[in-house]
């Protein structure tokens, strides 16, 4: 499906040696008319993050939008999309507890929690060029600022979130047939006059690429080419109704394992593909595993990739190799460092079957 970009090692291919920029533009025509909730699109991984000394205050239940993450205040935090790249030299944002602010006056705790805080190596233009189409977002305000800008946030404060509109927007330009799913899912330090800052910028950035929300089923890959529309922006707060290109969040569920558990997480997975809805949303397949307080403590300096994710991702890949899209099959799936695999590629392959199919009603 994918190109290999440049040269690499005999070995396996990771997700950033291989090119799927227009992986969407070059599905098979038959795959056109298929709504988006049907096939399967890979996405970079985001999970509420748990531990110490990255506890937040978050609730530890089973699925992540069991609790209400849009407040006009500070509400529990977690990961991110953005989280190749968060500044140690920031303030803690306000996703924090008071005692980890405390700590954090520390310069090895904030050392500590950023090796706890990425779980993305790849910029949002190589996730982009690597087939990542889905990015779950959680942002603030600087509280102190006199201005209103708004950063993304995972614990400490990452880039500006206008800069990474503009990142996606400069590669949606060159490829003007990719869809991107953007989850507003979490909000902190903001309120109505910080939403309606942010939500101007999404339209300064994106224009005629914003797709306005609909019914799910309608919306297939040949209807968003017609219309020129490139970006679904889900916004998971009450002030989506104000405008027509905010999509509720209720329309991507996404539930969370919360599970260091290998077998655990795909037992998780199983069900909920089993639950989901066969209509009216689009699905969100979290393949991603949660550190817990004993899990940080005994790889403190050896962070999320290196105690938890190495040794389990290829485990995570054998389960997506045997899914299948479709009504009840998976939709997006996400993971944590998707460079570290070929997991774009493995995911996107997953729509041959949906041709398979075809084939098969043909005979």
């Amino acid at each position: 499906m994918g190109t290999i970009c440049s040269p690499i090692p005999s070995g396996t291919k990771t997700s950033s040696d291989v090119c799927n920029a227009d992986w969407m533009a070059s599905l098979p025509p038959h795959l056109h008319n298929v709504p988006l909730s049907n096939l399967a699109i890979p996405g970079s991984g985001p999970k509420p993050q748990s531990g110490l000394p990255l506890r937040v205050g978050g609730v530890s239940v089973g699925r992540r939008r069991s609790v209400r993450v849009c407040r006009w205040d500070r509400v529990p935090g977690s990961h991110d999309s953005f989280s190749y790249w968060v500044d140690e030299k920031s303030p803690v944002g306000p996703d924090q507890t008071r005692a980890v602010m405390r700590l954090a006056r520390i310069s090895l705790v904030k050392k500590l929690m950023k090796k706890w805080s990425v779980t993305q190596n790849l910029t949002f233009r190589e996730q982009l060029d690597a087939g990542i189409r889905y990015f779950d977002l959680r942002v603030s305000s600087k509280p102190g600022d006199t201005d209103q800008e708004i950063y993304f946030i995972h614990g400490l404060f990452g880039i500006k979130v206008w800069d990474g509109l503009m990142e996606i927007d400069s590669f949606l330009t060159q490829h003007p047939r990719e869809i991107v799913f953007l989850d507003f899912n979490h909000f902190y330090a903001m309120d109505e006059a910080h939403h309606k800052y942010l939500v101007h910028r999404m339209q300064e950035a994106f224009g005629n690429k914003l797709c306005s929300a609909c019914n799910v089923e309608s919306l297939t890959l040949q209807i968003l080419w017609e219309k020129k529309c490139q970006v679904l922006i889900f916004y998971h707060c009450p002030f989506y109704k104000q405008y027509p290109f905010l999509w509720p969040g209720k329309k991507i569920p996404a539930p969370w394992a919360n599970t260091t558990s290998v077998r655990k997480l795909i037992l998780f997975l199983e069900t909920t593909l089993s639950e989901r809805a066969p209509h009216g949303s689009f699905h969100v397949s979290q393949a991603i595993l949660t550190p817990r307080a004993k899990t940080i403590a005994r790889g403190l300096v050896g962070g999320l990739k290196n105690t938890l994710v190495h040794r389990n991702l290829p485990v995570i890949l054998d389960w997506v190799k045997t899914q299948k899209p479709g009504t009840m099959g998976v939709n997006i799936i996400t993971s944590d460092f998707v460079d570290l695999v070929d997991f774009a590629t493995t995911v996107i392959e997953l729509n041959d079957l949906l041709q398979e199919d075809r084939a098969l009603a043909k005979c």
